[in-house]
């Protein structure tokens, strides 16, 4: 039955999938005709729009100009001039370590609030009034103490990864069964045996789906990082192919983030998966 579900909703995406193409490619074929125009668009996008032809390229347009950059996704021809695979790398580079940091900082603070009242309440106000802040809010500042872009970003990552991994690690701890910690408390389990013995297994579900929400926002957090900061990075990419009106090159590169972000949930859902037991 499972089976049968998954091959029939794979049929189903890929019906929709190439009806997408098809209307694209039709929408692209039309043309336009000249004489009503702006003048001032026409100018602006040069022989594509003086021909009266779509200024938005079409599938097989995008689909082989992504084939170029498949084949030498890392070439360094200079600043403004570097492969789709090294852009990458310097944006999953941040994200990660951005999210490592935040990792460090708040499954253990975490715990504690989840394991403590006192804690909770004490840092309930604090957490409630920076957690509603835009992590992009951050950046003049951050660019103002730290004085480096690349750090910049990662400080940024590192706040927006923070919060839901923080509420969600204090929840699942808190939300342990009682009776689970009667037992081990029965048998004399110290208090860190006990968080790492009874508590960390029965909630990591919840941390790993606090988690797996941070890494999607960190990886839409970091396209406009980058975008604000420049230099380096997919969000750069993007934001230095529009001024180079290479919508081609904008369409491959917002795909490639889709994927990126697809790949890096999906890590982090097995995980929870794996950690995730029948009571």
């Amino acid at each position: 039955m499972i089976k049968s579900l998954r091959f029939r909703a794979a049929v189903v995406s890929i019906a929709i999938f190439l009806a997408f193409i098809g209307v694209w490619h039709l929408a692209t074929r039309q043309t336009a005709s000249v004489g009503t125009m702006s003048p001032e668009y026409a100018k602006l996008m040069g022989l594509t729009a003086t021909s009266g032809k779509s200024a938005m390229p079409g599938p097989l347009d995008v689909g082989a100009k992504l084939w170029e950059h498949l084949k030498r996704p890392f070439y360094d021809n200079g600043p403004n001039d570097k492969g789709l695979g090294i852009q990458l790398g310097y944006s999953i580079g941040r994200v990660g370590l951005g999210y490592l940091i935040a990792v460090i900082v708040a499954i253990p603070l975490g715990f504690l609030i989840g394991m403590s009242p006192l804690m909770n309440k004490a840092l309930d106000p604090f957490i409630q009034v920076l957690k509603p802040i835009s992590p992009l809010a951050w950046m003049p500042l951050a660019l103002y103490t730290i004085k480096d872009s690349s750090l910049s970003a990662i400080f940024v990552i590192f706040i927006c990864s923070v919060w839901p991994m923080l509420l969600n690690t204090a929840f699942g701890v808190a939300a342990v069964r009682k009776e689970w910690i009667n037992v081990a408390r029965t048998l004399e389990v110290g208090t860190f045996r006990r968080a790492f013995t009874v508590i960390l297994p029965a909630a990591a579900p919840t941390i790993l789906t606090g988690m797996r929400i941070s890494i999607g926002i960190a990886w839409l957090v970091i396209v406009a990082a980058e975008m604000l900061v420049g230099g380096t990075g997919i969000g750069y990419f993007v934001w230095n192919e529009w001024n180079n009106l290479s919508i081609t090159n904008v369409i491959i590169a917002i795909l490639m983030i889709g994927v990126v972000g697809m790949l890096l949930d999906q890590i982090l859902a097995r995980f929870t998966r794996m950690v995730t037991f029948p009571e």
